[in-house]
Formats: C-alpha cells, structure tokens, sequence
C-alpha cells in the first residue's frame, strides 16, 4: 500500500511539475538604449507571466485599460499613486490569464493606443473575456457623476464602432469629439479627430468644416450596461490623458443584451 501511494504521489508531482514547467516568463526591458520596450511586440500562451525590467531611464508601464500601473510597486486600492514612473532599476511582473491583446505604454513618454513608448502582448490561448461586443453597444453612455457630457455609440458591422462624444474643452467650449475603431473581444480603439468650423443654419457653410487630429479613444466594456473609455490627446485645450467609467443611458429599440 505504502509503495503504490508512493508511485501516486510521484506521478502527482511530476504532473505539478509539468503543468508549472507550461507556464513560462517572459521579460520585457524598459529603457536602456532609447525609450523603447524590448520586445516591444510579444505574443505569449495564456498563463504565461511578463517581466518588465527598467534597465535605465525615468519609466512606467501602465495597461492600454488600466488593469495594472507598474514601477517600484503596482497600483492597487491600497495604495493608488503605486506605479508612477521611476528612474530606478524596477522589476514586476504580471500574468496574463486571458486570451486578447493588451496594449501599454510608459506614461511619462507615451500614450494609449500605441503613441510614443508603447507595446502590445498577444496573449494565445485560454479563455477570451467573459464579455464580448454585440449589436446592443449601440446607444448612448455616460458618466452619472457627470451627467451633461457623453458618448453616442453605434455598431455599424461586424467588426466596426463609431463614437461620438459630446463634450467641452478645458475652456468651457462645447465640442464634438469623434472617432471609427475596431472591435476586439470586448474593447475598442480609434483615432479620434474634433470637428470644427461650424455655424447654425442658415450661415452653415461644409466647405468650412475641419476634423484635426485629436488623440486617441480606448472603450473597455465588461458587461452589456457597462464599461469605461481611456484617452489621451495631443490637443492643449484638453487633459492630456484620462479614464471614465461609463453607464448605458439609452438603447436602440430591438437590440437586446445577451
């Protein structure tokens, strides 16, 4: 008995052992020769762990969507300025369990959405998000605690959402922010433009309308009345980069949430 319990617990362990040895860890190396990450493109298998290692230079690397903000230490409800860019040599590591792609960036030298210092970790295999972008994204969506300003979302195809934000600038001037992004599991990104030059009828002039290239839109939704934007921009009259969660306000008639 005591033999057959021994020949039970070896092949347990062995299998422990394989399922560890599957996991493997990657290292990423922040800094060093540029402001670069290296590699700054990296597919792994679901599970697998990341290491990113300041080698030189005043850096962060922080999540396309806000799931982590790394340096010295990680953000987390304890300790929320956790993950501000440092010129030490810094080392964490993070594991991705789901498969997508995840888009980051080190906040002092680039932005969301692949501006600047940026990279991008396709993560093969395993479970996609539990939610994923359907027909019923379409409608409008805000923030309660800012209710006066928000998003017109609207799925035009398969793969395709267009955004329209109505909103102000940092001086008070109503502007409508615009953008075409990609579905992607449950998150989409687009280059946004602001348009500009208009007049009420009947002074409303076309030819006077411009659409300047305005930064970058990033919506992560985690259930059907439920999500968040992150953005950044290169326009002055506006915050550099930010997040917001966001409520669904209204719906298009015959869509329906899964």
């Amino acid at each position: 008995m005591k033999q057959r319990f021994a020949v039970w617990a070896a092949g347990l362990c062995l299998l422990f052992s394989t399922v560890s040895a599957m996991a493997a860890n990657h290292v990423v190396t922040v800094g060093g020769v540029g402001n670069a990450f290296s590699p700054s493109n990296l597919t792994i298998q679901a599970g697998d762990t990341v290491t990113f290692r300041n080698q030189s230079g005043f850096h962060n690397v922080v999540a396309d969507d806000n799931s982590f903000q790394c340096s010295n230490n990680c953000a987390s409800t304890s300790n929320p300025s956790g993950g501000a860019p440092s010129s030490s040599q810094w080392s964490q590591t993070i594991t991705f369990s789901n498969a997508g792609e995840f888009g980051y960036y080190c906040s002092a030298h680039g932005g969301v959405g692949g501006i600047g210092m940026s990279g991008k970790i396709k993560v093969e295999g395993g479970a996609p998000p539990a939610f994923s972008i359907g027909t019923a994204v379409s409608g409008n969506w805000f923030n309660p605690a800012q209710s006066g300003h928000g998003f017109q979302l609207e799925k035009v195809n398969d793969t395709t959402v267009t955004a329209f934000w109505f909103t102000f600038d940092a001086n008070g001037n109503q502007v409508w922010i615009l953008g075409v992004g990609q579905i992607a599991n449950n998150r989409i990104e687009m280059q946004a433009v602001k348009s500009r030059g208009g007049r009420f009828p009947p002074n409303f002039d076309p030819t006077q309308i411009t659409n300047p290239p305005w930064g970058t839109l990033t919506f992560t939704f985690t259930a059907c009345n439920a999500g968040s934007v992150a953005w950044t921009s290169t326009d002055p009259a506006f915050s550099a980069s930010g997040t917001l969660a966001l409520e669904r306000a209204t719906s298009v008639a015959g869509t329906t949430c899964p």
